[in-house]
């Protein structure tokens, strides 16, 4: 493949890879069952990233295992209808269009393993964007690196990945153990505890105890939030994650923290900014099927008198409108978004001045992409500040 004996486009892809093995001391390349690739967005990207997924299309490139996509900056089947740009809806279409001739599977969403893309325990996968990172490393027990767009593209196109940190035994060993000191009772504090974990600095991958009994939309949860305050890649919780029988054998090695009911309260009040919001938002990451069910219940019967937007992917979305809460959504006036989220979607461009959702990484990111003030609150409290009362 370095030689270019299979084309320019593996070539290309096999000498970023190469330089990354260089750099992380890695001994050999290593195969992979899947791929998530990231940098899908217009908005992320740019003109620059549009040049340089064209390009490698342009070259032949085409994924060698099974790979999906992150969220685009839109809905890309009903963009005219939510009311994005026409100059942005042309360029991310080219995006899209771009990694599709390279037969990666256009799912669009943040969640590969609820539509389908879902590693086995030990496999190497290489996968990017921060949430899906972190529950395929903790939850799932699969492995693989933090990667980003075009290191995650390069290991789709090789089918091969760098054998360096997470895939190595010793690249998954905790580095602190956090215990908990109070009886976790709400949804959302799995969010609030994520990113209280994941703003203690120099925490590398923790392992977490204490009084707990969560979902899988909660894992989900608290996995997103830890990628998006500190970057961390895994977690171990104790009697709930797959590793961490393995991973409590190393206990003696790790540092020692506490995080108390107050240090998630004080997170809360960090990421509330203003106390009103003109818009609401859920799905960062997307929504799980039970999340849709059970929003669709909140709203049966009710009208919105704000914008609500539901994000979600494109086959939830469609089993959604199956089971019947697509209609209870919509018919209260809510919108169920696909393809997209609210971090990488132009929101600023839409008249929005604050926001209210129920996830940590949402309201980390929104001030910044997309400038808007942030409320964090409960799920049912957030449907219901939308409903007419």
């Amino acid at each position: 493949m370095l030689d270019g004996e299979y084309g320019p486009a593996k070539a290309t892809a096999m000498k970023l890879l190469v330089t990354i093995g260089d750099v992380f001391e890695a001994s050999r390349l290593v195969g992979i069952k899947s791929a998530q690739v990231s940098g899908v967005s217009y908005k992320n990207v740019g003109d620059a990233g549009l040049h340089f997924i064209q390009k490698l299309r342009d070259m032949g490139a085409e994924v060698s295992v099974p790979t999906t996509l992150n969220p685009a900056g839109m809905d890309l089947l009903r963009w005219k209808e939510i009311g994005f740009e026409r100059s942005f809806a042309k360029k991310q279409l080219r995006i899209a269009n771009a990694f599709e001739k390279m037969k990666i599977i256009p799912t669009y969403t943040c969640t590969p393993y609820l539509v389908g893309n879902c590693p086995a325990r030990g496999e190497h996968i290489a996968w990017a964007e921060s949430s899906a990172i972190a529950y395929a490393n903790s939850v799932i027990g699969a492995r693989t690196n933090r990667e980003g767009g075009p290191t995650s593209l390069a290991c789709a196109i090789t089918g091969k990945t760098p054998l360096f940190g997470l895939h190595m035994e010793d690249g998954r060993t905790p580095s602190h153990v956090v215990d908990v000191e109070f009886k976790i009772s709400k949804p959302i504090e799995y969010s609030l505890l994520g990113y209280t974990i994941g703003k203690i600095g120099g925490l590398k991958i923790p392992f977490i105890r204490g009084e707990f009994h969560p979902s899988t939309d909660e894992l989900k949860a608290l996995a997103a939030a830890l990628g998006a305050s500190g970057a961390i890649p895994m977690f171990h919780m104790e009697d709930f994650t797959p590793e961490s029988g393995d991973a409590s054998k190393h206990l003696n090695e790790c540092e020692g923290l506490e995080v108390e009911k107050r240090d998630i309260k004080q997170t809360l009040e960090e990421l509330t900014t203003n106390g009103e919001a003109d818009f609401v938002c859920i799905g960062c990451p997307h929504c799980s099927i039970s999340e849709l069910k059970s929003i669709s219940k909140i709203l049966r019967g009710k009208k919105v008198s704000k914008e609500l937007w539901i994000f979600t992917s494109r086959h939830n979305r469609e089993v959604a409108e199956k089971k019947g809460y697509l209609d209870e959504i919509e018919g209260a006036g809510g919108k169920v978004i696909s393809d997209t989220c609210m971090v990488v979607s132009p929101l600023e461009g839409f008249g929005f001045t604050s926001v209210m959702t129920n996830s940590c990484k949402a309201a980390h990111y929104l001030p910044s992409t997309c400038g808007l003030k942030t409320n964090l609150l409960e799920l049912r409290q957030c449907i219901d500040s939308a409903v007419i009362h």
